[in-house]
């Protein structure tokens, strides 16, 4: 069985930062993806980062491009995502999801695998 654990979410003023971590078992990460996706009230949950297990291919979405990185620690079963320079617009229920294509993480959408439980981020201005 697959299970995820979103942590790390928070309130953090705008400029801000938090590390998002989504510990991961019973996933081979290397024959799938790994992402994070968020969705505030009334909008549709949208991709915002994604990784591929096989080769390393990484996915930004535009709003978060040169703010937000993802990256994953094998020893730990763990993918992160270090976010920087907060907006009030990031402000959302964070999740993270597997997917068991590789090439799924370029997409970042719609993953068919697992999902974690979700992780609030406040952003304040």
């Amino acid at each position: 069985e697959v299970q995820l654990q979103a942590s790390g979410g928070g309130l953090v003023q705008a400029g801000g930062s938090l590390r998002l971590s989504c510990v991961v078992s019973g996933f081979t990460f290397s024959n799938g993806a790994i992402g994070w996706f968020r969705q505030a009230p009334g909008r549709e949950r949208e991709g915002v980062s994604c990784i591929s297990g096989r080769d390393g291919d990484t996915y930004y979405a535009d709003s978060v491009k040169g703010r937000f990185t993802i990256y994953h620690d094998k020893a730990k079963n763990t993918v992160y995502l270090q976010m920087n320079s907060l907006k009030p617009e990031d402000t959302a229920v964070y999740y993270c999801a597997t997917d068991y294509n590789p090439r799924m993480a370029r997409l970042c959408m719609k993953f068919l695998g697992s999902w974690g439980q979700g992780t609030q981020v406040t952003v304040s201005s």
